[in-house]
C-alpha cells in the first residue's frame, strides 16, 4: 500500500524526534556516570586523606612523649622539633599524597577557661587573678583600658555560672535584647571560636588576641612553660608578673635560657624575685597543627594533645583552615 507524502515526512520527523531524546538521555547517563566517578575519586581521596591525618597523629604522639620524657623533670625542645612545619613521609599512602605537620607548646597561651575556678558544688566562679593576667596580655596586643576592661569581663561573664554581670561585662538580659537573642554559656568553653560571641569580640579583635589565647580543658592558670617559650611569646611571661616583668625584659630572660632549660622556675626567677605558681618548666598541654594533600583534596586538621597521661591522647580535634578557627 503507497503512503502519501506527508505520512512519510511524519514518521521521518518521529524518527528524528526519538534520536534526538535517545541521544539527549544517552548524555545525561554519561554526564551522571562521569559525575558518580568523580564523586567515588573524591571520597576515596578524603579516606585517604583522613587515614593519613589518623597516621600523622600516632607519629606526632610517640615524638612527643620522647620529647616529654627525655629529661623527666623537664621538657627541653634541644631537637628543635617544636614551632616549625616538618613534612611527613608515610610511603605507605602511596604517590600523591603530601603532609606538613606542626608541633607548639599549647599551654604557652593564655587559657580563657582560667579567668573561672570551680567551687566544690561545682559552681564557676571568677578568678581575679586570671581576669588580671588577661588585661595585661591585652594592653600589651594594643589594647586600650577601657577596651581591655571590657572585654575581659564579658569573657569571663561569658563563662562563670551566675548571671550577675561584672561591672564592666554582659550577663544573659545583654545578650536577649540583640537583634537575634541569645545567651552566655555559663560552662567552660571548648573551641575558642566560642569567644566569637562574646559582646565587644569584634573580627579584628579576635584576629588580634586569638595567637595569644587557648581554651584549655581544665579550669587552671595558665602553665607558661619556661622551657619552651620563644622571644616573641615574651607577653606571655610579663603577664604573669607585670609589676616585674616588662615584655623586654622578659625577651632579655628567654634569651639567657641556659642549653639544657632551667631546672625549675625558681632558676628561672633568680633574681628577679618569686616565680609565678603557674610558671613550670615542664610540658603537658602541646597542639599538632597538620596539613594533608592527597590527589585533589586537602584537609587541614588541629589537635590538642595530652602528654600527661599514658599513653598520650588526642583531647579536642577541629578541621578546616586556619581562617575558620
Amino acid at each position: 500500500m503507497s503512503r502519501r507524502p506527508d505520512e512519510r515526512g511524519a514518521a521521518l520527523l518521529s524518527v528524528l524526534l526519538l534520536v534526538a531524546v535517545m541521544a539527549v538521555l544517552a548524555a545525561v547517563m554519561l554526564d551522571r556516570l562521569n559525575l558518580a566517578t568523580r564523586l567515588a575519586g573524591n571520597a576515596q581521596a578524603m579516606m585517604r586523606a583522613r587515614l593519613a591525618a589518623t597516621s600523622a597523629e600516632s607519629v606526632a604522639l610517640v615524638r612527643l612523649k620522647a620529647l616529654v620524657d627525655a629529661q623527666g623533670d623537664r621538657t627541653v625542645d634541644a631537637n628543635g622539633l617544636l614551632g616549625r612545619d616538618v613534612p611527613l613521609a608515610l610511603p605507605q599512602l602511596g604517590a600523591g599524597a603530601a603532609i606538613t605537620v606542626r608541633l607548639d607548646d599549647a599551654g604557652n597561651c593564655f587559657n580563657v577557661n582560667s579567668l573561672v575556678q570551680q567551687d566544690i558544688d561545682g559552681a564557676l566562679t571568677l578568678r581575679i587573678v586570671a581576669l588580671e593576667q588577661l588585661r595585661a596580655l591585652m594592653g600589651q596586643a594594643g589594647l586600650g583600658q577601657d577596651e581591655a576592661f571590657r572585654l575581659s569581663d564579658a569573657m569571663a561573664d561569658w563563662i562563670d555560672s551566675d548571671s550577675v554581670a561584672l561591672p564592666n561585662g554582659a550577663e544573659d538580659a545583654a545578650y536577649r535584647a540583640l537583634p537575634v537573642p541569645y545567651r552566655t554559656a555559663n560552662r567552660l568553653i571548648v573551641d575558642l571560636t566560642e569567644l566569637r560571641a562574646v559582646r565587644g569580640m569584634t573580627a579584628p579583635l579576635y584576629q588580634r588576641l586569638r595567637p595569644w589565647l587557648c581554651a584549655l580543658p581544665a579550669a587552671e592558670l595558665s602553665p607558661i612553660q619556661l622551657n619552651t617559650l620563644r622571644p616573641e611569646q615574651a607577653p606571655l611571661l610579663a603577664m604573669l608578673a607585670p609589676d616585674v616583668l616588662t615584655p623586654a625584659r622578659a625577651r632579655g630572660l628567654i634569651a639567657g635560657r641556659p642549653g639544657q632549660g632551667w631546672a625549675s622556675a625558681a632558676d628561672a626567677f633568680r633574681g628577679l624575685g618569686t616565680a609565678p605558681a603557674q610558671a613550670t618548666v615542664r610540658s603537658r598541654w602541646f597542639v599538632l597543627t597538620q596539613s594533608v594533600r592527597v590527589d585533589s583534596v586537602e584537609l587541614e586538621e588541629q589537635a590538642l594533645v595530652d602528654t600527661g597521661v599514658t599513653p598520650a591522647r588526642i583531647a579536642l580535634r577541629s578541621w578546616g583552615d586556619a581562617e575558620s578557627r
